[in-house]
């Protein structure tokens, strides 16, 4: 039996044949993307600006705003993601550049994030193409093989206070201003960072000769650490979930592993704008190309795709002890849980 013809494939439709009710949602509107960038980049831009002003009064106050403006940052990230699939205009160009143009505020070099992304999409759920775009996650096996050392190291990494917090901070801050990793992807994801970090160090420059140092650091970096680790969070809980897929091929195939290996986090509606339909997540890597405001009406007119890998938001939460990859059982287990086993 094929993985394109799983009995658990919803509705009892195959998994290709998924694909191709996908490809039908896959044109963007214009009209419609110009105004999903305007009603995030505006009130950013707005809520920037308000806390700056709000700060004379009390960095408190000022506080009050930097939480929205760090809420419209992730969404300028997830439209920037879209433009990474081509999938905002549907024009190559006109993606590319507008991405380009918001890693300047996400501190996201778009063409080395891009090529990174990609291969994420293309290998999601394959423990042999473990390391690019994703988050390290290690068999029973494998962990049990390791060193102290080792171990202890691997615990360190997946712990929350890390991956939430000082991970975010470390990749955005730092680890993207280098694109190490892809020095065999040709010129353009050097060229990409460089020219990133140079707007960014103008912007930086002439916003701290506008309002001075100590507010902008007050202000900005809160909004990007917010940004960036409610954005990991979203990644994380994406992929890392009892029920995922990872496989070796021959077993792994692309739309079964993309269909089972990403979760739909079902958010309340304030939270699913605000983070862009990314929640839609199991739709979205079976069919990259669907704009993120298109991914409400896949679920409308498929309605047995939404309790595919569903996670709430309160049971997310419990997905962050999950670490280990069981090959027996097929799902994600704590460490508890695996020094259970055999």
């Amino acid at each position: 039996m094929t993985a394109s013809l799983t009995a658990d494939s919803p509705g009892g439709v195959s998994e290709k044949a998924w694909l191709k009710i996908l490809s039908g949602y896959r044109t963007p509107t214009i009209r419609r993307s110009f105004y999903e960038l305007a009603v995030t980049l505006v009130p950013f831009l707005l809520l920037w600006s308000g806390a700056w002003l709000a700060i004379h009064f009390g960095y408190w106050i000022g506080l009050i705003l930097v939480i929205p403006a760090a809420g419209f940052l992730l969404r300028l990230f997830m439209l920037q993601h879209d433009c990474g699939h081509g999938s905002l205009f549907g024009k190559r160009q006109w993606d590319d550049w507008t991405g380009r143009a918001i890693g300047v505020l996400t501190l996201t070099p778009y063409d080395y994030w891009r090529r990174a992304h990609a291969e994420h999409h293309a290998s999601a759920g394959n423990l042999d193409e473990r390391g690019v775009g994703d988050i390290t996650t290690l068999t029973v096996a494998e962990y049990r093989a390791l060193s102290f050392r080792g171990k202890l190291g691997y615990r360190l990494y997946r712990h929350p206070v890390v991956m939430f917090g000082i991970g975010p901070a470390f990749l955005f801050l730092f680890k993207q201003r280098l694109p190490f990793g892809m020095m065999r992807a040709g010129a353009l994801p050097w060229l990409s960072t460089m020219l990133t970090n140079a707007v960014v160090a103008l912007l930086a420059a002439l916003l701290i000769w506008a309002v001075g140092l100590v507010p902008f650091l007050l202000i900005h970096l809160p909004i990007v650490l917010l940004a960036g680790s409610a954005g990991v969070w979203l990644f994380y809980v994406q992929h890392q979930f009892e029920e995922t897929h990872w496989s070796k091929p021959p077993e792994w195939v692309f739309p079964h592993a993309a269909m089972h290996g990403a979760s739909h986090y079902d958010l309340p509606r304030p939270l699913r704008w605000i983070t862009g339909n990314i929640g839609m997540h199991h739709v979205h890597h079976l069919s990259s190309k669907v704009p993120f405001y298109r991914l409400p009406e896949v679920l409308k007119d498929y309605p047995e795709l939404a309790e595919l890998g569903r996670i709430s938001l309160s049971k997310s939460l419990a997905c962050v002890k999950l670490i280990l990859w069981d090959e027996t059982s097929k799902r994600l287990i704590s460490l508890q849980e695996a020094e259970t086993l055999p």
